[in-house]
C-alpha cells in the first residue's frame, strides 16, 4: 500500500472512527457555517432579503447533493481500490472523477443561470422577491465548480484515510468567506455596497481559493495523473466507476431539497415569515448535526476499505459504534433546540412572527431529530458499501410517497404547524421502520458472505 494512504483494515475502529470524524467536525461546520454565516449578513439587510435567500436554499441544496454524490462516490470507489491495493487505478480515478465533476458543474450553472427566473417563480417567488434572489444566484452559479472540484477532491482524500487535510481546508474557506463576505455585502473600507450580490461574491471567491488548495495537495501526495499522461483511453471506465454511485446517490440526495421547495412553496401561502423561519429552523438544525455528519463522513472510508477486503465483522462493528452515538447526540440536539428555542430564533431576527415560527419549528420537529438521524446514517453506510440502490429505497419511500402527501395534507388542515407535524411524523415512522429493515438487508449480506466464504 502507498505511504501516501492510511490502512483501516486494521487497528482499534472506534479510535479510527475518532480520528476520522473529529476533523470532520470543523470541516463540515465550515462548510455549514458558509450558509450560516451568510443568513446572518443577509438577515441585517430586512425580512425581504432574508427571504429571498430562504428561497434560494432547496436550489443551492439541490446542486450541493449533486455534487456530493460525486464526493460519495469518489470516497466509495477510492477507499475499495485502496481496500483492494490498487494504488494506480487510485491516482487514475481521482484525476478523472475531478475533471467529470468539473464538466458537470459548469454545465449545472449554466442550466441554473437560464432557468434562474422560473425555477424561483414555480416556487412561489413574486416579481421583487426574484429581482433579489437573482443578485444572488446569477453569481452563485457560475461558481459552482469552485464548490464541486474541492468538495470531490478532499473525499478522494478522506478515502486515503487523511482527514484532517481536507478538514483544513474547509475551515479555511469558511474563515475566508466569514471575513470577506461582509466587505461586499455592506460595503466597508470603501468597498460598493452590494448586498446579496456582495454574499454570493464572498463566498466564490473562497470557494475558488479552496479548490487551489485541494488542487494543491492533491498533486503533492501523488493522487492525481500528470498533466502530460492523463489516461484519457481509461476516461470512460472511471466515470462509469464513479457514475454508478454518483447518479443514484446524487438524483436521491436532490430529492430532499426538491422536496424542500414543495414545503417552502406551501409555507409561502402563510407569508414571507414563515418562509424566513423556516429559513432559520433549518440551517440551525443542520449546524446542530454537523457532528453526525461528520460521523457519517469519517465511517464511510473505514466501512469502504473493509467491504473492499471483505472484513464484514469490521463493517458491522463500525456500524454499532456510529448508530449508538448517533441515538444520543440526536437526543441532546433536540434537547438544547427546545430548551432555547426562543434565544437562538433571536439572533437571526428581531421580526416577533419570525422569531415565534422558528420555535415552533423547532418545537415540533425537533423531537424527530432522533429517527432522522437513523436514516440518513444507514443511507451513507450503504453508499459507503457501493450499494446506492438500497438508499434510492429508503430516499423515495420516505420523502416521494410519504413526505410530500404529509405536508400537502398538514398545510391544508393545519397551515404551517400542519407541515412542521407532517415533517415530523414521517421522520419518526420511516426512520423506525428502515433501521429494522436496513439490519435484516445487512444480516443477509453477511449470510451470502458466510456462504461464499469456504
Amino acid at each position: 500500500m502507498s505511504h501516501n494512504h492510511t490502512d483501516l483494515k486494521t487497528g482499534d475502529i472506534r479510535k479510527h472512527l475518532i480520528r476520522m470524524t473529529i476533523p470532520m467536525i470543523w470541516g463540515i461546520a465550515a462548510i455549514v457555517s458558509i450558509q450560516l454565516v451568510d443568513t446572518y449578513y443577509v438577515s441585517h439587510l430586512g425580512t425581504q432579503q432574508l427571504a429571498a435567500m430562504t428561497f434560494t436554499f432547496p436550489v443551492t441544496f439541490v446542486l450541493f447533493t449533486v455534487i456530493m454524490g460525486f464526493g460519495i462516490a469518489m470516497s466509495s470507489v477510492v477507499a475499495r481500490l485502496i481496500g483492494e491495493n490498487r494504488g494506480e487505478d487510485v491516482r487514475r480515478v481521482t484525476t478523472h472523477g475531478l475533471m467529470l465533476v468539473f464538466g458537470v458543474a459548469m454545465g449545472l450553472g449554466v442550466v441554473g443561470a437560464l432557468l434562474c427566473d422560473s425555477i424561483f417563480g414555480a416556487m412561489g417567488a413574486d416579481r421583487e422577491m426574484i429581482g433579489y434572489i437573482r443578485d444572488y444566484m446569477m453569481i452563485w452559479f457560475m461558481g459552482l465548480p469552485c464548490l464541486a472540484v474541492p468538495f470531490v477532491g478532499n473525499s478522494a482524500m478522506r478515502a486515503s484515510g487523511s482527514a484532517n487535510t481536507p478538514a483544513m481546508i474547509m475551515v479555511g474557506m469558511a474563515v475566508l468567506n466569514a471575513l470577506i463576505t461582509p466587505l461586499f455585502v455592506f460595503g466597508l473600507f470603501g468597498l460598493p455596497k452590494l448586498e446579496l450580490q456582495g454574499a454570493a461574491i464572498g463566498t466564490v471567491t473562497s470557494q475558488f481559493i479552496a479548490m487551489l488548495a485541494a488542487l494543491w495537495v492533491l498533486k503533492s501526495k501523488s493522487m492525481l495523473l500528470p498533466l502530460g499522461n492523463l489516461q484519457l483511453g481509461t476516461f470512460k471506465d472511471s466515470a462509469k466507476r464513479i457514475l454508478f454511485i454518483a447518479l443514484p446517490v446524487g438524483l436521491t440526495s436532490a430529492v430532499g431539497p426538491f422536496v424542500n421547495t414543495i414545503i417552502v412553496s406551501h409555507l409561502a401561502t402563510f407569508g414571507p415569515e414563515t418562509v424566513a423561519a423556516f429559513g432559520i429552523a433549518t440551517r440551525v438544525e443542520a449546524f446542530g448535526f454537523v457532528i453526525l455528519m461528520a460521523l457519517a463522513v469519517g465511517m464511510g472510508p473505514i466501512i469502504g476499505q473493509n467491504f473492499g477486503a471483505g472484513n464484514f465483522d469490521r463493517v458491522r462493528q463500525t456500524l454499532r459504534e456510529a448508530i449508538g452515538f448517533s441515538v444520543f447526540w440526536s437526543i441532546g440536539t433536540a434537547v438544547v433546540l427546545v430548551a432555547f428555542a426562543v434565544p437562538v430564533a433571536s439572533v437571526f431576527s428581531d421580526d416577533s412572527i419570525v422569531v415565534y415560527y422558528t420555535k415552533m419549528s423547532f418545537m415540533i420537529i425537533a423531537p424527530s431529530y432522533l429517527f432522522q438521524a437513523l436514516v440518513n446514517g444507514w443511507s451513507s453506510a450503504f453508499n459507503a458499501m457501493g450499494k446506492p440502490q438500497i438508499s434510492v429505497v429508503m430516499t423515495v419511500v420516505k420523502l416521494i410517497a410519504l413526505m410530500i402527501p404529509a405536508v400537502i395534507v398538514g398545510a391544508h388542515f393545519g397551515g404551517a404547524m400542519g407541515i412542521f407535524a407532517a415533517i415530523s411524523i414521517v421522520n419518526v415512522v420511516t426512520g423506525l421502520c428502515f433501521h429494522w429493515w436496513s439490519l435484516r438487508v445487512l444480516d443477509g449480506a453477511e449470510t451470502r458472505l458466510a456462504l461464499k466464504t469456504p
